[in-house]
Protein backbone atom coordinates (compact mmCIF):
# COMPACT_ATOMS: atom_id res chain seq x y z
CA UNK A 1 0.00 0.00 0.00
CA UNK A 2 1.34 3.49 -0.72
CA UNK A 3 2.04 6.05 1.75
CA UNK A 4 0.78 9.56 1.54
CA UNK A 5 4.69 10.30 1.18
CA UNK A 6 5.64 8.11 -1.16
CA UNK A 7 6.74 9.34 -4.60
CA UNK A 8 4.97 8.03 -7.15
CA UNK A 9 5.76 8.47 -10.80
CA UNK A 10 2.75 8.49 -13.26
CA UNK A 11 2.36 8.29 -16.86
CA UNK A 12 2.10 12.00 -17.04
CA UNK A 13 4.74 12.49 -14.33
CA UNK A 14 6.96 10.16 -16.83
CA UNK A 15 5.88 12.12 -19.90
CA UNK A 16 6.82 15.84 -19.04
CA UNK A 17 10.31 14.85 -17.18
CA UNK A 18 11.01 12.83 -20.70
CA UNK A 19 10.36 15.94 -22.28
CA UNK A 20 12.21 18.75 -19.88
CA UNK A 21 14.79 16.55 -18.96
CA UNK A 22 15.55 15.33 -22.90
CA UNK A 23 19.00 15.96 -24.84
CA UNK A 24 18.38 19.35 -25.73
CA UNK A 25 16.10 20.71 -23.45
CA UNK A 26 18.12 21.87 -20.68
CA UNK A 27 20.66 23.16 -22.96
CA UNK A 28 17.42 24.93 -24.72
CA UNK A 29 16.33 26.15 -21.19
CA UNK A 30 20.28 27.20 -20.30
CA UNK A 31 20.03 29.65 -23.02
CA UNK A 32 17.32 30.88 -22.40
CA UNK A 33 17.04 31.46 -18.81
CA UNK A 34 20.08 33.98 -19.41
CA UNK A 35 18.27 35.97 -22.68
CA UNK A 36 15.19 35.41 -25.25
CA UNK A 37 16.95 34.13 -28.28
CA UNK A 38 15.68 33.60 -31.79
CA UNK A 39 16.17 30.46 -33.60
CA UNK A 40 19.49 30.73 -35.19
CA UNK A 41 20.85 32.27 -31.90
CA UNK A 42 19.91 28.69 -30.62
CA UNK A 43 21.38 27.17 -33.24
CA UNK A 44 24.66 28.75 -32.76
CA UNK A 45 24.72 28.60 -28.82
CA UNK A 46 23.84 24.86 -29.00
CA UNK A 47 26.11 23.54 -32.48
CA UNK A 48 25.35 20.15 -31.86
CA UNK A 49 21.54 20.25 -31.93
CA UNK A 50 19.97 19.38 -35.67
CA UNK A 51 17.37 21.81 -36.83
CA UNK A 52 14.55 19.39 -36.42
CA UNK A 53 15.96 18.51 -33.16
CA UNK A 54 15.85 21.83 -32.34
CA UNK A 55 12.40 22.56 -33.80
CA UNK A 56 10.77 19.51 -31.32
CA UNK A 57 12.63 20.45 -28.62
CA UNK A 58 10.99 24.10 -28.55
CA UNK A 59 8.04 22.91 -29.39
CA UNK A 60 7.66 20.35 -26.94
CA UNK A 61 8.72 22.80 -24.13
CA UNK A 62 5.86 25.70 -25.83
CA UNK A 63 3.61 22.92 -25.62
CA UNK A 64 4.58 22.25 -21.55
CA UNK A 65 3.95 26.39 -21.03
CA UNK A 66 8.24 26.35 -20.55
CA UNK A 67 8.68 28.76 -23.05
CA UNK A 68 6.98 30.72 -25.27
CA UNK A 69 7.29 31.65 -28.64
CA UNK A 70 6.82 35.62 -29.83
CA UNK A 71 6.56 36.67 -33.61
CA UNK A 72 8.42 39.80 -33.34
CA UNK A 73 7.17 42.17 -36.79
CA UNK A 74 10.31 43.33 -37.98
CA UNK A 75 11.44 42.80 -42.00
CA UNK A 76 12.15 39.96 -42.25
CA UNK A 77 9.11 38.32 -39.39
CA UNK A 78 11.45 36.69 -36.77
CA UNK A 79 10.83 34.09 -34.01
CA UNK A 80 12.05 34.94 -30.26
CA UNK A 81 11.98 32.35 -27.52
CA UNK A 82 11.95 33.42 -23.74
CA UNK A 83 11.24 31.49 -20.46
CA UNK A 84 7.72 32.06 -19.29
CA UNK A 85 7.51 32.46 -15.31
CA UNK A 86 6.63 28.52 -14.93
CA UNK A 87 9.90 27.61 -16.82
CA UNK A 88 11.79 29.90 -14.39
CA UNK A 89 10.62 27.55 -11.15
CA UNK A 90 12.59 24.73 -13.19
CA UNK A 91 15.81 26.79 -11.83
CA UNK A 92 15.73 25.09 -8.54
CA UNK A 93 15.29 21.80 -8.87
CA UNK A 94 17.66 21.77 -11.70
CA UNK A 95 20.27 23.00 -9.96
CA UNK A 96 19.81 20.58 -7.52
CA UNK A 97 19.88 17.38 -9.79
CA UNK A 98 23.37 19.25 -11.49
CA UNK A 99 25.06 19.26 -7.51
CA UNK A 100 23.82 15.55 -6.82
CA UNK A 101 25.37 14.85 -10.15
CA UNK A 102 28.62 16.63 -9.58
CA UNK A 103 28.97 15.50 -5.88
CA UNK A 104 28.37 11.62 -6.84
CA UNK A 105 30.24 11.82 -10.07
CA UNK A 106 33.16 9.72 -8.73
CA UNK A 107 30.79 7.11 -7.48
CA UNK A 108 29.33 7.15 -10.78
CA UNK A 109 32.12 7.08 -12.91
CA UNK A 110 33.41 4.26 -10.23
CA UNK A 111 30.22 2.08 -10.75
CA UNK A 112 30.40 2.28 -14.83
CA UNK A 113 34.08 1.28 -14.85
CA UNK A 114 33.14 -1.69 -12.69
CA UNK A 115 29.87 -2.58 -15.14
CA UNK A 116 31.93 -2.11 -18.02
CA UNK A 117 34.93 -4.35 -16.80
CA UNK A 118 32.55 -7.27 -16.71
CA UNK A 119 33.25 -9.79 -19.06
CA UNK A 120 29.68 -10.11 -19.81
CA UNK A 121 29.45 -6.39 -20.88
Amino acid sequence: MATSDELRIEAPHRELLDQILDKWSLSVLNELCERPCRFNELRRAIPQVTQKSLTATLRRLERNGVIEREVVSTRPVAVQYRITPLGKTLRAPIDVLLAWASDHMPAIEHARETFDGRPDS
